[in-house]
């Protein structure tokens, strides 16, 4: 990690416990294809399907250092590019001749950098995180960035014009969740033409699996039993969201830490699936639904333990 003014430059790398399986190499390759070929990619999924796991898996295969954003609602354009933040002060006192004091002053407005600015002057690669939590307005300023690879500056930088031309080594990778989801935007029809979308599904057992495993510590046969709970739950369709490989993480690492086992007959290790699962599949809570929901935890858990 290292700084560029006021903007954090992450090294290119992914991120810890990383677990590669074909399903993941080859959503990658396809990325890496895309952009080797000059677009822009978007991960597009439900929450906790590893959009942004994979995004900083690809920026790390780039090899370029990492600029990270994560989409805001307060968010203004010059949240993304930067702007006059002051006035820069100097000032000269001229007493050659003893007799005669003369001094000048000059004021100047400082330009800051922010982040979307350092990524396009640098070269370096922009992950942009829920880009659609943004306002669309916020974000119109990536469209000639994307297309005519100029970035469109608000006012003057010292020195510089309105325009910057992007550095020929600038990537830019998105994510975002549906539109469904609270507090996301619809993107821009002109935005989303400039870049290539992969929308990502759940994981298949195998790599469900092995992230499980590799997250937790759990042993293989125990994790294995987590993922087909938290599969069986998805596929009976008794729930307001889908539960995800998040699920099975949450559950296993707390396993891990209440020292309970994966078995029905350990009251811990049921009521842990009990809270956790309710939890992610459920946003409004309904008695209703809680109940089935659970009812249905309950016989997965008999069925498979």
């Amino acid at each position: 990690m290292s700084s560029n003014g006021n903007t954090t430059v992450l090294e290119p790398r992914s991120l810890p416990n990383f677990v590669e399986t074909p399903y993941v190499s080859d959503m990658a390759e396809r990325a890496m294809s895309y952009i080797a070929a000059g677009f822009p990619i978007h991960f597009r999924g439900i929450s906790g399907t590893g959009k942004t796991t994979l995004a900083m898996h690809v920026a790390a295969l780039i090899g370029r250092p990492v600029v990270m954003i994560h989409g805001d609602e307060e968010f203004s354009t010059s949240d993304l590019v930067g702007g006059e933040t002051g006035f820069r002060s100097k000032k000269v006192v001229d007493n050659y001749i003893h007799t005669v004091l003369k001094t000048e002053e000059d004021m100047q407005k400082r330009w800051t950098d922010n982040r979307l600015t350092v990524a396009c002057k640098n070269g370096f690669t922009l992950v942009y995180d829920e880009f659609t939590r943004s306002r669309p307005e916020t974000n119109n300023v990536l469209l000639s960035v994307l297309q005519e690879r100029m970035l469109d500056l608000p006012s003057p930088r010292e020195g510089e014009g309105n325009y910057l031309k992007v550095h020929p080594d600038f990537t830019a990778i998105f994510t975002s969740n549906p539109e469904e989801y609270a507090g996301v935007h619809r993107s821009q029809d002109a935005l989303r033409d400039r870049m290539i979308t992969l929308d990502i599904d759940y994981f298949d057992e195998e790599t469900e699996l092995r992230i499980t495993q590799f997250k937790s510590g759990l042993a293989n046969g125990d994790a294995g039993k987590i993922v087909k709970i938290v599969r069986g739950l998805r596929d009976s369709d008794t729930y307001e969201f889908a539960p995800t490989v998040r699920g099975c993480i949450m559950i296993a690492k707390t396993l891990v830490v209440r020292k309970a086992e994966v078995n029905k007959e350990d009251p811990v290790f049921r009521q842990i699936c009990m809270d956790i699962l309710a939890s992610e599949t459920s946003r409004i809570g309904t008695a209703g639904s809680q109940k089935r929901v659970k009812e249905v935890i309950s016989e997965l858990i008999d069925k498979i333990c």
